[in-house]
């Protein structure tokens, strides 16, 4: 195997040269930063070098030795007026990802080139608002401004008219360069590109092996096990993969566009399990994200379990009986490594002799890329870290409690509220924002609920911060028979269950949600819906009504219709959306379909969609980055243009969206396949594709109906999250691996979707299979232990111990926050007001983007008292009239906006300094 992997990486280093030249004017090398520090004649400034020399014709070297950063190329400048940075007429500008030519006639020569080779330079002004361009010789430009100006950030596209060198010079001042790529489009063979191809070895794609991608310059992709191969290698422009079985070798003939290659799946770590004789026999133990399981046999003389994870018991409820096995789930547990221990107990509730353990348990941490988190300290019931909030509820929803479980609420006076539904309602009314996490074991039917506030939906989640999470517990946690509409919420978390044939949509964000986080969901077939078009459901997951900062992520549409509407008309901003990692599992349409909004979609991977993959309509911008399509016929599409503007139109007749598409793969490319990208068209085009996703879009690059463009929403770093994309190629066995898409060990439901397509009447039908396995769906769980018919049930404790709490409010732990109602209610059950002056003012101040619409009066018998389990640093933020930034912490005077004091873990209380409103108290652990 490392003769292979050796080989292969030699063929991507030879790659570059066969097939393409690429240069990204990015970060700078340690060893050219350290050649140019060795040589007087470069300059160093701000995070970049200038060259303090005329060149003529010449490579950029230093100290002797030719630059990696722009190794090829040759330069023509005279030399700067000084010898200092700001005037070099050439500069290495690592920090901002650019090669500038400073200066009018300045030329970068590319040597070398073949007539009909493609050359795409993505540059910009040197000068903000100043139009200026790049005058190419031995260029015929397709698209962009080679020999005009342009003000914006623009991209070339030309093709090399002869063999020879081609030469760009700035025109009207200096350019700042930021990627330029060579590739050769046909050529170099008497036949037709791919006419003599021999491919005898190619493979299906399977996600369980490494592979080796070939992408022909048609689009096709052929697929090779690295195991089964010897060598790749490359005589002129012929490739030649040879197989370990000795046997004639696949050959491609000029038809080569890029070979890449994809890891296997990752199937998860198994713990370390040792069963002697006498013991409770464990069969399964594994971490997972956040949580981690194990399974074992009965064992003689047990009538229940107890379970511990690094010697804290986990709640009775976390511990099911099946058929043949039992089975534990741990959740909330910060990334890192475990041992969990299960106990026999027997028929006196008295454990006994057989306890057996599994250690080195991997726990990971959920991705919380995207918009739901950006700037916000934990969506739902749980901190960043995975751990629950302080002071937060866990309730246990099974088919026997959802009608009886229950808890108190503060509805404005402290009641007793009893049914899943209406605990919900009662958290509706805004005053108690104390965390509250729903854990869902086996099936919970629509006609095991208290009731539903949404005869439309289901449960229905409305109008407050609601710091709530609903979760399932283990593999096989479903609700059945009905979804969840949320109307004005904030802060509500789903993961891992699956939702089976629901009443509408599984998911509807119907108005003005913000923060909400959709993730390693299993969305099924719904109810048959009364349009024609509705047979496997209406709308899968819809965000609509001004809802905003949302994340849908690792989630597999089973087959869906319509998987995801994404804005209506009626909204007022761009709304800020990600979807990312979702498994598009032969769905049809609307993966999404956005109107109006800004959605960053990456990483997705759409299998065999039949009707189209993302729409953009209504003025929406959307950055398409590093998704694989699998055999989809239409992929990437705005209304009215491009592919939809083809024959009668496909999705919409509303006006276009503006979608930029960078790193995509189109694999198995359906015979009527369609995509346009701006360089083929610039008039009528389905993406605007760049070199790097840093690369804006021009302002002058609009939709042909509606005029709209694109609003650059991803490079501005006020407005976006930091993320790290994968390769599009591992797409693929990323979401189909162990920490993919969908629930824990993807789900209880094991079926494959066919790639055919069920169709009468012109729409699209369920697959009959998928739809009875659906229909006699069954709860493998036989009992769950610490299971009521009623009551409450308590809240769980973290596994990390605690110290003993104080008397006065629960001990917190983690990243808190608590703001203030204007009735004198806190957001958070851990804080106490516990001195005799409790007033609130009504006002409201924005801090971190957040709008809080009320604030403590600090007066002299004002008192806020908690405790902390662990050292923590104190934020204190101050209302809109809070002009004095001082309180008292501990009987100590602290100043600051925001005030900040490191406290050790035990009982605190905040009092008034000088006369101030307080809006904001947050805590963070500190990290030592």
């Amino acid at each position: 195997m490392k003769k292979i992997v050796f080989t292969l990486t030699l063929l991507l280093m030879s790659l570059s040269a066969a097939l393409a030249q690429t240069w990204t004017f990015g970060a700078m090398s340690e060893s050219d930063k350290a050649l140019c520090a060795a040589d007087a004649n470069w300059v160093l400034g701000t995070d970049r070098y200038g060259y303090t020399l005329a060149l003529e014709n010449e490579a950029l070297v230093a100290n002797g030795s030719e630059l990696a950063y722009a190794k090829g190329l040759k330069f023509t400048a005279g030399a700067p007026a000084d010898k200092t940075e700001g005037k070099a007429k050439v500069r290495l500008n690592y920090g901002s990802s650019r090669l500038e030519l400073n200066g009018n006639g300045v030329s970068l020569t590319i040597p070398s080139l073949k007539a009909g080779q493609k050359v795409t330079v993505s540059c910009s002004t040197g000068k903000t608002g100043t139009a200026r361009g790049l005058d190419a010789t031995n260029i015929t430009p397709v698209s962009g401004s080679f020999n005009a100006t342009s003000a914006d950030q623009v991209t070339n596209v030309g093709t090399v008219t002869a063999d020879g060198d081609v030469v760009l010079k700035t025109n009207g001042g200096g350019m700042n360069i930021y990627s330029i790529k060579v590739e050769t489009v046909g050529g170099g063979s008497s036949d037709t590109p791919g006419s003599t191809d021999k491919i005898t070895h190619a493979v299906a794609r399977n996600s369980k092996v490494n592979q080796m991608y070939v992408t022909t310059k048609s689009g096709d992709v052929k697929y090779y096990n690295t195991a089964d191969l010897t060598s790749v290698k490359f005589e002129g422009d012929k490739a030649i993969i040879a197989p370990k079985s000795g046997s004639e070798n696949d050959e491609y003939n000029a038809s080569v566009q890029k070979i890449s290659f994809a890891k296997k799946v990752d199937q998860g770590e198994s713990g370390d399990i040792d069963n002697p004789a006498g013991v409770i026999q464990i069969t399964e133990a594994k971490g997972w994200q956040e949580s981690a399981y194990l399974k074992w046999a009965p064992f003689e003389g047990a009538s229940s379990y107890n379970v511990y994870v690094d010697d804290k018991k986990i709640d009775a409820q976390l511990v099911r009986q099946y058929a043949s096995y039992y089975r534990a789930d741990v959740l909330g547990l910060k990334e890192g490594t475990y041992s969990v221990k299960v106990v026999p107990v027997n028929a006196e509730g008295k454990e006994i002799a057989g306890a057996n353990t599994a250690s080195n348990l991997v726990v990971k941490s959920y991705n919380r890329e995207g918009f739901a988190h950006f700037k916000y300290a934990g969506v739902g019931a749980y901190n960043n870290d995975g751990t629950l909030k302080a002071g937060a509820k866990v309730l246990y929803i099974t088919a026997k409690t959802a009608k009886t479980v229950s808890t108190t609420v503060n509805t404005g006076k402290q009641e007793t509220i009893t049914g899943l539904q209406s605990i919900i309602d009662a958290y509706s009314k805004g005053k108690d924002k104390t965390p509250i996490a729903f854990r869902i074991i086996g099936k919970v039917n629509l006609s095991d609920l208290d009731h539903i506030s949404s005869s439309a939906e289901g449960l229905q989640i409305k109008g407050a911060m609601m710091n709530m999470t609903f979760e399932g517990v283990g593999d096989d946690a479903t609700v059945y028979g009905f979804g969840f509409l949320l109307r004005e919420a904030e802060s509500v978390e789903f993961r891992n269950f699956a939702i089976m044939r629901c009443l509408d949509d599984a998911m509807s964000l119907d108005t003005d949600n913000s923060h909400v986080w959709i993730h390693n969901m299993d969305l099924f077939y719904g109810k048959k819906g009364g349009a024609a078009d509705q047979a496997k459901g209406d709308g899968t997951v819809d965000i609509k009504g001004d809802s905003k900062y949302v994340t849908v992520a690792y989630n597999r549409f089973w087959d869906n219709g319509k998987a995801s509407m994404c804005g209506m008309k009626s909204e007022t901003g761009e709304n800020w959306i990600t979807y990312h990692h979702n498994w598009f599992d032969h769905s049809d349409s609307r993966m999404a379909r956005v109107r109006t909004m800004s959605v960053h979609m990456y990483n997705n991977y759409y299998q065999h969609n039949d009707v189209y993959g993302i729409g953009a309509t209504s003025g929406s911008s959307i950055f398409m980055e590093s998704n694989y399509f699998d055999a989809v016929k239409r992929p990437i599409m705005s209304s009215l243009q491009g592919t939809d503007a083809m024959g009668d139109g496909t999705f919409s007749g509303e006006k276009g969206g503006l979608i930029k598409a960078y790193g995509n793969v189109f694999a198995n490319k359906p015979a009527n396949f369609s995509y346009i990208p701006y360089a083929e068209n610039n008039t009528s085009f389905d993406a605007y594709e760049v070199s790097n996703p840093s690369e804006q879009v021009p302002t002058s690059v609009k939709t042909l109906v509606g005029g709209t463009s694109y609003d650059n929403f991803d490079t501005n770093p006020s407005l976006m999250y930091a993320y790290a994309a994968d390769k599009a190629e591992d797409v693929p066995s990323i979401v189909e691996g162990f920490y993919g898409a969908g629930r824990l060990n993807h789900g209880d439901i094991d079926f494959v979707i066919p790639d055919e397509t069920v169709v009468t009447n012109g729409h699209q039908q369920p697959w009959p299979a998928l739809a009875s396995i659906l229909d006699a769906y069954t709860s493998g769980v036989v009992k769950v232990f610490g299971e009521s018919d009623g009551g409450t049930v308590n809240p769980t404790p973290d596994p990390t111990p605690d110290p003993t709490p104080g008397p006065d409010a629960p001990v917190i732990e983690g990243t808190v926050t608590c703001s203030f109602a204007a009735d004198g209610t806190l957001s958070n059950t851990s804080f106490a007001l516990t001195g005799e002056a409790k007033n609130v003012k009504k006002e409201e101040t924005v801090i971190d983007g957040t709008t809080y619409t009320a604030s403590l009066k600090m007066e002299s018998k004002t008192e806020v008292s908690f405790t902390t389990s662990q050292k923590m640093t104190l934020y204190v933020y101050y209302g809109l009239s809070g002009t004095n930034t001082n309180v008292k912490v501990d009987g100590v005077k602290q100043t600051g906006a925001p005030t900040t004091v490191v406290l050790e873990a035990g009982a605190h209380k905040i009092t008034k300094g000088e006369s101030t409103t307080v809006a904001l108290i947050k805590l963070v652990p500190v990290t030592e």
